[in-house]
């Protein structure tokens, strides 16, 4: 399993041609170790699917091949206490090579339930090319182990995600008179400052202290002498289960002159504790890491939400790391070794 991420991370997936190539790669060792993948590609992405077991209920294993940029030396695993250093080392590419491995290991077990594999190319990007392609096709299961790095715990909920842009006018003028002008910028943070007060911020839930708002772009002003008269300020806000997305752009529209157009809706992941997967999840996972499994709720979004908006249970459940889109990005060898043995475990125990 070391060597496979090993030869997974020496691939630059950061492009399309290159998460594309780890896709074929994955597909080849499959069948060099006697799997069937069928590779499946929709709007130039490539994406893998591969089956074992037998049963009334299918249980998804959802991977990602594609990371994001890094730096050349960070496509250079090194090996170190424990530890493998890399881009997309924790992010996600132990994860895959765990559940690559553990479909090995059950090819030709008789085990009570069925294993869908999925090996996607697009998720930093988005997900909908692959994983959102491959749920709207059928490809959906009871139940989503999408192995994301989670410190070994259990990721019930992530927040959906809610792209709006905010178009605001004002009124040009000389710069040496910025009373004569009306400054479309200022306007647009007023709005911004608004917006942080609004009744959706304030909502909270058991694992969420409040949504997440980020002002991520301003766009506005060409020259250093005249009064900007208009600007587009771009949010990335991050919304709780429970919440409704278009009550979040009435609440935005009522404080704002400007065009609010909203650029991307994603819908957040509220996977119930009590599930059925859940309760059989939990004791394997506790026996293996001997004390109580950690439950929580992810920030960022993932291709969970794919299964999330057709009612299927899913969660982000992978091995231990840090640093992932950063410069230090790294997996625990340790916990890798767990998480493929808790994987196999929760299958066997259908």
């Amino acid at each position: 399993m070391k060597e496979l991420l090993k030869e997974l991370i020496l691939i630059d997936s950061s492009t399309k041609e290159g998460a594309n190539q780890a896709v074929e790669f994955c597909k080849q060792w499959l069948i060099e170790h006697e799997l069937q993948p069928s590779l499946i590609e929709n709007n130039g992405y490539k994406m893998l699917v591969c089956e074992i077991g037998e049963g009334d209920k299918t249980i998804v294993f959802n991977g990602h091949v594609d990371v994001v940029s890094g730096k050349k030396k960070q496509f250079v695993p090194v090996e170190k206490n424990g530890r493998i250093y890399a881009r997309g080392a924790a992010d996600m590419k132990a994860g895959v090579a765990a559940m690559m491995v553990a479909m090995k290991e059950l090819r030709n077990q008789k085990i009570g339930v069925k294993i869908q594999l999925q090996i996607v190319s697009d998720e930093e990007i988005g997900g909908m090319n692959c994983t959102g392609y491959l749920v709207e096709n059928g490809y959906r299961g009871d139940f989503v182990i999408c192995s994301e790095p989670t410190q070994l715990g259990i990721a019930l909920q992530a927040k959906g995600v809610l792209r709006i842009e905010v178009e605001v006018t004002g009124k040009s003028a000389h710069g040496s008179r910025p009373w004569e002008g009306e400054n479309a910028i200022v306007k647009a943070y007023q709005i911004y400052e608004k917006l942080l007060q609004l009744p959706f911020t304030k909502e909270s839930s058991d694992f969420y202290q409040s949504p997440s708002i980020n002002l991520a772009i301003i766009s506005g002003g060409e020259v250093f002498n005249k009064v900007p008269d208009h600007c587009v300020m771009s949010l990335d806000i991050r919304y709780l289960p429970g919440q409704d997305a278009d009550v979040i752009v009435k609440q935005i529209e009522s404080i704002s002159d400007g065009k609010v157009t909203v650029g991307l809706k994603g819908i957040p992941v509220a996977t119930k504790r009590d599930d059925s997967f859940i309760n059989q999840l939990k004791p394997v996972l506790e026996k293996h890491v001997a004390g109580e499994a950690v439950i929580f709720g992810q920030h960022g979004a993932a291709d969970t939400q794919y299964f999330a908006a057709h009612g299927i249970p899913a969660i982000e459940f992978g091995p231990s790391g840090a640093n992932w889109h950063g410069d230090d990005e790294f997996v625990e060898l340790e916990s890798l070794e767990k998480y493929k043995e808790i994987l196999i475990d929760y299958v066997k125990s259908y």
